[in-house]
């Protein structure tokens, strides 16, 4: 069976590129980038050029990237480096639409006997910056604001953000996560002192990320160990994973230009779906959104169904985030946007790709409409 991957929002296949940038790292560049010969040497210039290049992708210099395994790590770094570095600080302020490891964490937070206040989206998934403004404290540590949904891909008006956290003396972080490859990031245009991202979202290995720690923020190191990362992260370099983050950043920067096209692609998709099925809500439809995001909500039916029935057919969606996928209840994101149940409860995640075709939006245009009747009237289907 042909597959038709539409759920790059989940994760992203590797760039052909990076592929072969790592390759020789794992077998004859073998060496530990802390030795002090030339085959450790070799592995010591690959991190420096791989720091290098994801800085340029990221809007910040390189010294400032600290290499980690993932955008969970970075988070964990972040969360619970700002919670020791300002004791007499205990309050946070985050959105209501965060990812679920953001989420974790803000339980972990209040866990430990901090405050959280969860700043509330509009129905297109808009953050409400006046409810954010109120939020704030004098006690307010930190404020972590996503820089796109990984659902619905509404972009948040970061700096905006930013602006208004700093006027506090509050730390700010941006999960630019889901951004990254699919629309500009600038971490110092956008006033981050913290930023974390993961490589498998822009055609780079599983297993590596970062966190932007801005010059003159001081936060202890999460993984304690070695002196790598300049004594913020200890743990024997990942090596070949580095040259591939650095060979993904470079070309998902080089790259960024194609994403009208996949915006075009993601447009008439909707316009057709819209005009050939009637009940379907396009969540954010509204808002500024990522160019290769479409959330769709199809009234009478269970997300979870029309997303199995596509997948007997080859086609990948999801029906939310890849890290709450099998929860039968809507996400936190669909309540907090205050979606009605019908199309809340039938919602599929459409994530295109920079390499996604005229083709492959054709085959779903082919398949939607009947799967959509069918499971609506209740109709047993033969697998084709």
């Amino acid at each position: 069976m042909d597959l038709t991957y539409l759920d790059h929002n989940a994760t992203t296949p590797l760039d052909p590129e990076a592929f072969e940038a790592m390759r020789p790292w794992f077998m004859e560049r073998f060496g530990n980038a802390s030795a002090a010969y030339a085959l450790g040497h070799l592995s010591d210039g690959a991190v420096l050029a791989a720091r290098e290049q994801v800085a340029a992708l990221v809007g910040c210099t390189p010294a400032e990237i600290v290499f980690t395994s993932g955008g969970t790590e970075s988070l964990n770094h972040a969360f619970r480096g700002v919670w020791e570095a300002f004791p007499t600080k205990r309050h946070l302020v985050t959105t209501a639409v965060e990812h679920p490891a953001v989420r974790a964490l803000v339980q972990w937070w209040r866990g430990m006997g901090g405050e959280a206040t969860d700043v509330g989206v509009d129905g297109e998934g808009r953050l409400d910056l006046a409810a954010l403004e109120a939020a704030l404290r004098p006690d307010t540590a930190l404020v972590a604001v996503m820089a796109a949904n990984n659902e619905s891909g509404v972009i948040f008006p970061v700096a905006e953000a930013a602006r208004l956290a700093k006027a506090k003396g509050a730390l700010f972080l941006v999960d630019a996560t889901q951004a990254m490859g699919k629309v500009p990031v600038d971490a110092a245009a956008w006033g981050a002192d913290l930023l974390c991202l993961s490589g498998h979202k822009f055609h780079g290995p599983k297993g590596t990320g970062l966190l932007m720690i801005r010059r003159g923020v001081r936060l202890k190191p999460l993984m304690l160990g070695g002196s790598q990362e300049r004594g913020r992260r200890g743990g024997t370099e990942n090596v070949p994973g580095l040259v591939g983050l650095g060979k993904a950043a470079e070309r998902a920067l080089a790259r960024l230009p194609e994403m009208d096209r996949v915006r075009g692609l993601r447009d008439a998709l909707e316009a057709r779906i819209l005009v050939e099925i009637p009940g379907v809500r396009i969540h954010g439809a509204m808002a500024d959104r990522l160019p290769n995001t479409c959330l769709l909500g199809f009234a009478g039916l269970e997300g979870e169904a029309l997303q199995l029935k596509l997948a007997e057919h080859g086609v990948c969606v999801s029906t939310g985030s890849a890290c709450s996928t099998g929860m039968r209840e809507p996400s936190h994101v669909l309540r907090a946007m205050q979606v009605p149940e019908e199309f809340a409860r039938g919602t599929i995640r459409i994530s295109l790709g920079r390499d996604t075709t005229v083709g492959a939006m054709d085959r779903v245009l082919g398949l939607l409409p009947g799967l959509v009747t069918g499971l609506r009237e209740g109709r047993v289907f033969l697998k084709q």
